[in-house]
Parts: C-alpha cells; structure tokens; sequence
C-alpha cells in the first residue's frame, strides 16, 4: 500500500463557508474574518496491487492553464488520472467534491474528472446533496456525476471489495461515512471530516461545525482506541502539518 497526499494548500474559512487561500508565511490569522477556522485542503491517494484510489476529490480549482490542481498533482507523483479506478467520498461538501469533474470553459459542459473510475457515495448522503438551495454543497458537478454513469450509490455499511470497508458515522454531517482501506495486514483509517486533524484525536474536541459535535468526539476517541490496537495508517484531509499518522 502506498499513500499520497495530495495537499491543494492551506485555506481560511468563516460562516460564508468560502474557502480563502491563505499562505503561511505571509499572512495573519487575526487580520480573518472572526472565527475563522485554518485548514489544508488535502486528498488522497492509495496504490494498492490491484486498484488505484482517490479519497475525496478537494475544491476541484484550476490553474492559470486551466488544468485541474487535482490532476497536477496527481501527475507529478507520476500517476496518469486516467488510471485511477475508484474515487471514495466521504460526504459531498464541496471541499470535498469540488474535483469530482471539471467544466470546460469553452462549451460549458461537465466532464468527470476521472472518466474510469466509479465514484463510491453513500445514498442518503446524494439525495441530500442534491436537494436545492443548500450552500455547503455544489450541484453542477454533482448532476454532471448523475449523468456519467459512474455514479455507485451505497448503504450504510458493508465492503467494496476485500480491501474496502465503509461505515455510516453520520456526526461532521448527517450522512457522513468513514473509509477502512486494508492491504496485507496493513489498514489506513479515512475519517473525513470527523477525523479532520492529528490534534482533534488527542483530545475531547466538540466542533460547533459539525452536525453532532459530540458524536464525532466520541467516534474519534473510539477509532483512536481501535487504531492503537490494531496500528492503523490516520489520514488527516484538513491537517496543515501531519497529514499521515501511524498508531
């Protein structure tokens, strides 16, 4: 099992649940909106033997040759997007599903951003997200999904594959899911946003951002229990400074 971050940067953001690039060696955290929360913005990547995949997709931003952040970043750890076989979503905050496609600026048409893989979405958690007027959620490239035939609408727990394991846990948001990705006795823990941070897990943390604070609370001082047990691999998707920790 290989793991890659793929940090898209560091990020303020305040109740208009706008994400501000902020760069650290210049700017003031104080001179923010009050209450603004600092964080990375970092998928990732696990080559296994026999699959290559993406764990939520970022903010899906382009750079000045309107190429997707997402794909230069996979490209300069010299994998092709094309090759990726499974995207895996925690939730569908655009943070978090910006990248599932890209819109061509020339016709205005939605392509998914990775054309071979199918994009794993707990069912509940879709027909939330693309109810109108919700600003945590953005529905074009949500539609474009619906209609590439990618789309692989799951329950509430239960296995991919042999090396895929999923689990409602529903306290970041209503119909949040964790990911168990395990490749010869080795198991690398996604948390998503109920398990954001290397810091949160060490201590009783109670987010008002989260749909129930004191749930993910509970959860990460239970995956912690678990993970030190069995040495599980912690992805941190909003972790400035330790993405990965093994326990």
């Amino acid at each position: 099992m290989k793991i890659i971050p793929l940090s898209e940067g560091s990020f303020t953001i305040d109740q208009t649940k706008e994400f501000v690039p902020f760069d650290k060696e210049k700017d003031d955290l104080q001179q923010r909106t009050r209450g603004s929360l600092l964080v990375e913005i970092q998928p990732f990547l696990i080559i296994l033997e026999n699959d290559v995949l993406l764990l939520d997709t970022g903010l899906g931003f382009t750079d000045e040759r309107d190429q997707l952040q997402l794909h230069n970043n996979l490209l300069a750890h010299g994998v092709n997007p094309l090759d990726v076989t499974k995207v895996l979503m925690t939730h569908l905050h655009k943070d978090h599903a910006g990248g599932i496609g890209k819109k061509d600026k020339f016709t205005g048409e939605w392509h998914m951003s990775f054309p071979n893989a199918t994009y794993y979405v707990n069912e509940k958690e879709w027909n939330e997200a693309v109810k109108p007027g919700n600003p945590s959620y953005f529905p074009e490239p949500l539609m474009a999904l619906a209609n590439a035939s990618q789309l692989e609408l799951i329950g509430d727990e239960g296995m991919i594959n042999e090396n895929i394991r999923y689990q409602l846990s529903g306290a970041h948001a209503i119909y949040h899911q964790v990911f168990w990705i395990t490749e010869h006795e080795e198991t690398a823990f996604f948390g998503g946003d109920e398990a954001p941070q290397w810091q949160q897990m060490k201590s009783k943390f109670v987010a008002k951002y989260d749909y129930d604070g004191r749930k993910s609370m509970e959860l990460r001082q239970t995956w912690m229990d678990v993970g030190k047990q069995e040495g599980w691999t912690f992805l941190f998707y909003h972790d400035i400074g330790t993405p990965v920790v093994k326990v």
